[in-house]
């Protein structure tokens, strides 16, 4: 059976070789093929090869690996639809090596073969963010590849140190109480961007292209909540890290002025979710996770896609430099908020039948400080994903801009996603059937739904507060850095002042090394120079006449021992 990965991958190498008209049948062509081919997958493993004395399974469905692989090829399609009318197949040609490694890496039914995708997402995304083609672009493209590399390399070693231990490579539950499993988690943590290691996101995605950040959002982070899913459900610590993870990103998303760093934050915000859930593990939040997931990807989707056209129109995303662009752009707008209702979690779209899920599962175990630190964060999200992105992007101050509306291609993919997210919002059966496990869960209940608009409301009323008070923190022209100011501004210092210190240490050793050769120098040739005390005193002669004479007494003392 030939796994729907290939379609993507394989499918993506003939793309620089095919006329335009071509070229776009056959990207919208190839992430429906796969997906029709993924439909027809039962569960099981597939695709098993020996390699040496182990067993590679290529191919694994089950319930969790499918929700994810559907959801990954959809956004795959939406993804070339959007990006359909970019005459770039270098661009091309990665997003769909990098959406297929994705897929293949769901799929994976060990771990070798989980790395050898996972460095593939990582190589062939960098592309998406090098295509800007600016020195800044450059500049993060090449820290994000050494941090994806970086993960790999760690995955490949808790793999050996997994494979070491136990004599399996099965990609299966692992947990810390081993080191290969604690090596493994760091290096899915990475990928997730997890606090303190979060920090690539915010620094590449926004310098990707239009369509490349649509595709970046989709796959790397959502490839490590499932594989987090599959080899670290119940672990507590996920809880944690995950509502600290839900909250940080609040604050910098508020103060910050690039509309597409605001959406890279609040995607932290919500991969926490996803973390929290995993960290639970009951059947309830696992499910809550992978809807989450799967609602996740096509809302922020819609978000980027929204801003990304709103870039493409008028060469910026700074909320300083944006609005009234509603009067031009008004589908743009529309769609936009439908994202936004959707992130916030407002009933009748797809995040509130989903993030309610997981808030469910934490009240069920009765952890109430994680499930207030989530509601905090769900108002927070709201707050600068629901009202600040549309509000400061299309309303706000008239700008004076009077832009295009987006290209019908644009569109369309943001027309079709916004019907996904209200369509599992109003109806979210079809996806709740696909859950890895039997959901008994009523999302539209009298509390879930009032609780939710009451949060929403207060949510309004505070920024509404802030913004005719002045308190709200003003768009201004400047780059924030949180904790990779430590990478791109305190570690260039110490190494800096490091290569000072080393290159003044070699000076001085190399002024000491040459004024103790220089008096060594002077020391000879003041006794042994042709001026000097040897050269006077003792001629050639004598000299002679002495070593005659010690080498007698040698050879009499030899003799005669």
């Amino acid at each position: 059976m030939m796994n729907p990965a290939f379609i993507l991958i394989l499918g993506a190498l003939p793309i620089p070789f095919l006329g335009r008209p071509i070229r776009q049948a056959w990207l919208l062509a190839l992430p429906v093929v796969a997906f029709w081919m993924a439909f027809g997958i039962d569960d099981g493993t597939y695709g098993q090869v020996a390699v040496f004395d182990y067993t590679l399974v290529t191919l694994r469905m089950d319930g969790l690996a499918r929700v994810f692989c559907f959801i990954f090829l959809i956004a795959a399609f939406l993804g070339n639809l959007y990006c359909l009318n970019d005459d770039d197949p270098v661009q091309q040609v990665a997003a769909n090596i990098y959406a297929g490694s994705a897929v293949g890496a769901v799929l994976a039914g060990d771990l070798i073969t989980l790395f050898v995708y996972w460095e593939l997402t990582a190589i062939s995304s960098v592309f998406l963010i090098l295509a800007s083609g600016t020195e800044q672009a450059r500049r993060a493209a090449m820290r994000y590849l050494i941090i994806q590399v970086g993960s790999g390399v760690l995955l490949l070693a808790g793999a050996l140190i997994h494979v070491a231990a136990t004599g399996e490579i099965g990609f299966n539950h692992f947990g810390l109480e081993t080191t290969a499993g604690k090596v493994i988690f760091l290096a899915f943590g990475i990928k997730c961007a997890f606090p303190l290691l979060h920090n690539w996101l915010q620094d590449a995605y926004p310098e990707a292209t239009v369509g490349g950040t649509v595709m970046l959002s989709a796959f790397t982070t959502k490839l490590a909540v499932y594989s987090l899913a599959r080899g670290y459900a119940g672990t507590e610590i996920l809880i944690t890290i995950g509502a600290t993870m839900t909250m940080f990103p609040i604050f910098y998303a508020v103060i910050e002025n690039d509309l597409r760093r605001v959406l890279a934050y609040s995607l932290n915000n919500q991969l926490g979710f996803m973390v929290v859930g995993i960290g639970v593990g009951t059947e309830l939040a696992l499910n809550g996770t992978a809807a989450h997931a799967f609602t996740h990807i096509l809302y922020k989707a819609l978000l980027f896609m929204s801003m990304g056209a709103v870039l493409l129109r008028t060469g910026t995303c700074k909320g300083s430099e944006l609005g009234g662009l509603y009067k031009t752009m008004p589908w743009t707008t529309g769609f936009c908020i439908v994202g936004a209702a959707s992130i916030s979690a407002f009933p009748l779209f797809s995040g509130f039948v989903s993030k309610s899920m997981i808030l469910s599962a934490l009240g069920h175990e009765g952890n109430w400080f994680a499930w207030a630190v989530l509601l905090f964060a769900s108002a927070g999200v709201f707050h600068h994903s629901g009202i600040k992105i549309p509000y400061f992007a299309f309303f706000a101050h008239d700008s004076g801009r009077r832009p295009k509306e987006a290209p019908f291609n644009m569109l369309l993919a943001m027309g079709f996603t916004a019907f996904l997210c209200i369509g599992i919002g109003v109806y979210p059966d079809p996806l709740y059937a696909i859950l890895p496990y039997a959901v008994d869960y009523h999302p539209y209940t009298s509390a879930h739904v009032i609780n939710q608009l009451q949060l929403l409301l207060f949510s309004a009323l505070a920024f509404t507060f802030l913004m005719t008070t002045g308190l709200y923190p003003p768009e201004l022209k400047s780059t924030n850095l949180d904790f990779d100011w430590s990478y791109r501004r305190f570690l260039p210092c110490v190494i800096r002042w490091g290569g000072r210190m080393i290159a003044a240490a070699d000076q001085g050793a190399r002024r000491g090394l040459l004024h103790l050769l220089d008096e060594i120098l002077r020391l000879v040739n003041r006794y042994s120079g042709v001026e000097g005390t040897f050269a006077r005193t003792y001629p050639a002669g004598s000299m002679v006449f002495w070593a005659v004479g010690f080498l007698a007494v040698f050879l009499v003392l030899y003799f005669v021992g």
